[in-house]
Order: C-alpha cells, then structure tokens, then sequence
C-alpha cells in the first residue's frame, strides 16, 4: 500500500518543532527577562514552516516511515495543519499574560512539546511510538496546568497528573497484552493477527489501550479530569488542553479503528459508539447549571468529544467517516479556540454574569463570542454545522443511526447552557468592565470566528480535499 523508507524528511514538521524547542530552551538560558518573548516567536516560525511542510506533505502520495512506525497520510496531513494552526492561536493568547514573566521561555518550550506529542499521537503507527507520543503529550500538559504555582493551578496540575498516570499504566498494560495477542507492535501485523486471536485477550488490550488515548481525547470515562483542570489553570493552557491533545487522540482512535480492529472478532465499533453517546450525554448535563465560564466550555468539549467519536466508531464501515472526522476536527479547533480567546481577552470575568453587557463595550468581542457558541451547537454557517452534518451522515451510512438520533438530541439540549451565556453577553446593560483585557486575545478571537465561518463556507472545497 504504502512505500517504506526512513527519510527524516518525512517528520519535518516534528523534526523543525522539536528543533525549536530545544533551541527555545537553550535561549531562554541566556536571553534577558525583557527579551525571553524571541522563543515564542521562534516557536511561532517553527509552527508556520511546519504548516508548509506538512502542505506540501499532503499534496504526495501516502507514505511510512521509519519501519512503517509513523505514517504520512491524508489523517496525518490534517492533524499536522491543525494541530500547528491551534499551536499558533494559543501562542498569540499567551504573549500578553506571559510578558515579562521569569519563566516566560519554558511556557512557549512547553507547549511545543505538548503539541509535538500530539503530532506523534496522530501519525504513529506502532503501538511502543504511540505509547512514547502519549507521555510526551501528556507531561508538558501537566507541568502547563499548575504553571502558575497558584492554588487552583495546583490542584488542576495534580488531578491531571494523577488522573494520567493512571490511565497510562492502563495504556502500557494493554500495549502490553496486544503485543502477547499479536506478536508485534505495528499496526498492520497487528490487524492481521487479530483476525484470530484470542478474544478475551484481544478485549483486555484493546480496553486498556483505548482508556489511555481516551485520557487525551477527555472523553467518557476517562473525563473526569477535564473540568478540574480546565478551570484550574490560566485561560491560555485551557484552550490548550481542550483542544491539541484531543486532534492527537482522536486521529489515533481512528487509525487504531481503521487498521488494528477492523477485521477483528472484537465489537470495536460498538463500544466506540457507545463511549460517544455517553460523552456527549454526560458533557451536556455536566455543563448546563454551571456558572463558571471555563467549567462550562470544558463540559462542553466532553460533549464535543462525543461527537468526535462518531466518525472513528464507523471507520471502517462508512466512506464518509475520514473526511468528516478531520472536517469536524479542524472546525471544532478554530471554534473552540475563539470561544477561549474571548475568555482571554476579558481576564477578570469569570462567571456568566460577569459577560452581562459585553455587546454594548466590546460589539464585536461580543459577536465573535455569540458566533463561536452558536457554532459549537453547530449552527449554520459555521464549520461545526457542516461537520455534524457529515459525521451525522457517516454513523448512518456505518449502521448507527441511533447514534445519530441520540446525538441530534443532544445537540438541541447544548442550545440550553450556551444560551445561558449569549444571552447576557448579547444584552446591552450591565456592570462596566469590559473594556481593558488583553488586545492580542481580541484579535485571535476576531480571526478564529472568521476562520470558523470561512471553513464553513467553504465545506465542499475543503471536504472534497480531505476524501483523498
């Protein structure tokens, strides 16, 4: 299927954000507290050339490297541009508060490894690199959530730790009996082994396996980290963790279901659709009497999760289920992203009452923030409405259409919380106090709002590409 070589170009996305991580840290070494933000702007080049490579990538025919261990395919593509693109909008968020900062340089190192596990999660095609790609995902995320050295960011950063490092022993534990089950770790031999292996040895693996990535994915049940952590730390490392991990995850997820399992005598595909039902379920009625804005938006990324999960239950039994997984990844992405950079551009508004007369200070802050809500419930003409169309299409073409009733159910019932919050930030009278915060903020939450709208004005161009 796909040619083998072990050309270092084939990762120069990673290679060229590993680069700048290591160069970051030893600069941050030397440089002076006033000039530290020059590793977040080699961060940002590195992001912007990865973007090209992985482009450029993307136009080739799919490839392996490195003993098939790592796969550039049309998944891999994506996720890149994603996953770089949201590395870059969380970068902008982070310039302002960090400014001046004494440990300003190891955030913008932090976070480009985080998004460099990420990039490993979405491409690996061994078992032992994926397992490598999740701790290095996970550990600058944790160090992330606690990096204020405050109360709450301390316990975010515990809960997550915890949380992780259980659910990583899980993950090793289940590599492990998928190695005894099959005979190897790569993904191919794997998908022929498990044709007729034992099945109560292929369950024990694949469940432990998929508690471990469904930690990064912050999907039910290995969820219960997420709100936690999400309020806990700064606004800028919250838009991370809802959103970078999760491509990473989720792009794993549906290689594993695509390669590993589809031929298997496990009912893959069932349990996947029912964790999907259950996130998004259980995300909906966490979120709708919460009052804190960020504890809000991170039961609201469970829920998205759950949707997320459609296309990867049918990836192996719907035509539909690549092309609207990485559709609704990149949709969620910018959507997501301008929901956080609102919250970071008004710093001391934490609550939803505290947004109550944002339209009459801040009009257009206001409209990016109704626009991006609106569009997490996947209304029309936002990417996310094109996205649950065709992840709706995909569960039907798959054999799950109670799937996609459930998750129509549930779209309706998240037009309940996100209102709670529209409506007092689109109203015209309140408490002064919007008008200082962060100017950077504002302008990321101005250009992922248009981003979102243009993505989904632009479905078919965009949906056609990625069916390739």
């Amino acid at each position: 299927m796909n040619e083998m070589n072990e050309n270092p170009l084939d990762l120069l996305p990673e290679v060229l954000l590993a680069a700048s991580a290591v160069l970051g840290l030893l600069l941050g070494s030397w440089l002076p507290r006033a000039r530290q933000w020059a590793v977040g702007l080699l961060a940002a080049l590195a992001c912007v050339a990865g973007i090209a490579a992985a482009s450029v990538a993307a136009a080739e025919p799919a490839t392996t490297a490195f003993g098939e261990a790592f796969t550039v395919d049309p998944v891999t593509s994506t996720s890149r541009i994603v996953i770089l693109g949201g590395t870059l909008l969380v970068l902008a968020l982070s310039f302002g508060p960090l400014r001046g900062d004494p440990r300003e340089s190891e955030f913008y190192v932090l976070l480009q490894l985080a998004s460099l596990g990420a990039l490993m999660m979405a491409g690996a095609q061994d078992l032992l690199l994926l397992a490598a790609a999740y701790l290095l995902a996970s550990i600058p995320a944790y160090t992330l959530a606690g990096f204020r050295k405050d109360g709450p960011g301390t316990e975010a950063a515990l809960k997550y730790y915890v949380i992780g490092a259980l659910l990583g022993v899980f993950l090793l534990t289940g590599i492990t009996v998928l190695y005894a089950a099959g005979g190897g770790t790569g993904y191919p031999m794997l998908g022929e082994a498990f044709r007729d292996a034992p099945e109560a040895l292929l369950a024990t693996g694949a469940i432990g396996l998929l508690a471990g990535v469904l930690f990064k994915a912050g999907g039910v049940p290995a969820h219960f980290w997420v709100p936690d952590a999400v309020q806990g730390s700064s606004p800028p490392v919250a838009a991370l963790l809802t959103t970078l991990p999760k491509i990473g995850a989720l792009a794993a997820l549906f290689r594993l279901g695509d390669v590993v399992f589809a031929d298997s005598t496990l009912p893959w595909p069932a349990l996947v659709a029912v964790l999907a039902a259950a996130s998004m379920t259980l995300g909906n009625l966490g979120a709708f009497f919460q009052q804190d804005v960020k504890r809000l938006l991170a039961y609201s990324t469970i829920s998205q999760v759950g949707y997320l999960l459609m296309p990867v239950a049918v990836a192996s039994r719907a035509d539909l289920a690549q092309q609207s997984l990485l559709y609704y990844l990149a949709a969620y992405t910018v959507t997501n992203l301008g929901a956080f950079a609102v919250v970071c551009a008004l710093p001391r508004a934490h609550t939803l009452d505290d947004y109550r007369g944002l339209a009459k200070e801040r009009p257009l802050l206001a409209a990016s923030l109704v626009i991006c809500l609106l569009g997490l419930v996947g209304t029309p003409p936002t990417a996310v409405f094109l996205g649950k169309l065709e992840v709706f299409s995909a569960a039907f073409d798959g054999g799950y259409a109670w799937l996609a009733v459930v998750a129509a159910v549930n779209t309706v019932a998240s037009l309940f919380y996100y209102l709670r919050w529209i409506v007092p930030a689109a109203s015209r009278t309140g408490a002064p106090g919007h008008v200082e915060g962060d100017r950077a903020a504002r302008v990321v939450a101005y250009v992922a709002t248009a981003a979102s709208l243009g993505l989904g004005l632009a479905g078919g161009p965009v949906l056609a590409a990625l069916a390739g």
